[in-house]
């Protein structure tokens, strides 16, 4: 039995919880969801796939994206919900011994960016945020970080995890990469009526960083698009999506919207994957689309 999920905040906590409640010994297979998307991934028949697409061979599966819902019968749970996390923490709280609460709600609240604009500007005074931003960098050469959070968020409370030497020394690198992101910020991004549109492709490594600074930055805006290269392969192109959550005004869908460039994601906020060759016909769609406005979800 593997657990298979997303290297962010979500999925490492969907990891803890699965850790506990089905005993797993192996290593976690951390894995993006385009690459489930595309099938370039290999799924084992007893797999546990979280905070990822449904893939048919798996054993059970644990997400909460609305672009990701099913119609036909699976073992496991999905909802509409802040986390993925949470669905997971659901299903096996009866088999958990440690009190997961206070952890589960931090990521409800940090997945769907329930967040105040003192902790989007200063992350060092929140202990589960700062946590969260640590986790930005999806090189495999973190998994190791990545494996570490698990261990130690499923064995410690939140300021002996903030206490690691490892630990201390992301949070110090997040504060002053944040600093320098927010110059990138002002440098690369435009307004196009309410959408503010940051393209990084100029650079031979795209600028990281606290993903909801924009917001605060371009009040304006009622939500944000972020244009990258592929840090793996500049043959591929990234786009991402985001309600700003301050100025709650967006009426587009963007998980739905996304789909029809190769993605996906919540309403909210969402990201697509694409060959470099699709640019000039998918990104100005998307612009678009944000530009007008428009409520893009089906008729219940």
């Amino acid at each position: 039995m593997r657990i298979v999920t997303r290297p962010d905040f979500d999925g490492v906590v969907c990891a803890v919880i699965l850790y506990e409640a089905l005993d797993i010994k192996k290593p976690v297979k951390w894995v993006e969801p385009d690459k489930i998307q595309k099938n370039q991934v290999d799924i084992h028949r007893e797999d546990i796939l979280a905070n990822l697409p449904y893939h048919e061979k798996c054993l059970q599966w644990f997400d909460h994206h609305v672009s990701n819902r099913i119609d036909k019968p699976f073992e496991g749970a999905f909802e509409t919900a802040p986390s993925a996390a949470g669905v997971v923490y659901r299903y096996y709280q009866d088999r958990l011994k440690r009190d997961y609460r206070e952890l589960i709600r931090e990521t409800d609240k940090i997945d769907s960016a329930d967040l105040s604009l003192d902790e989007v500007v200063h992350p060092e005074k929140y202990p589960y945020v700062l946590l969260s931003m640590t986790i930005s960098n999806h090189k495999s050469k973190d998994e190791l970080y990545w494996n570490r959070l698990v261990e130690l968020l499923g064995k410690n409370d939140i300021l002996t995890v903030l206490n690691d030497t490892e630990v201390q020394k992301r949070g110090k690198a997040v504060v002053q990469q944040n600093a320098d992101f927010k110059k990138h910020l002002i440098n690369n991004t435009e307004l196009q009526k309410q959408v503010s549109i940051t393209d990084f492709r100029s650079f031979k490594k795209a600028p990281t960083g606290n993903r909801f600074l924009v917001y605060s930055l371009f009040p304006e805006a009622v939500v944000s698009v972020k244009i990258r290269f592929d840090d793996f392969d500049r043959e591929n192109v990234i786009v991402s999506v985001g309600h700003s959550i301050f100025n709650r005004n967006c009426n587009v869908n963007a998980g739905l919207m996304l789909l029809e460039f190769e993605g996906g994601g919540h309403r909210g906020a969402g990201a697509c994957s694409f060959h470099v060759s699709m640019a000039d016909s998918y990104i100005p769609k998307i612009i678009k689309t944000l530009t007008k406005n428009e409520n893009n979800e089906p008729e219940s």
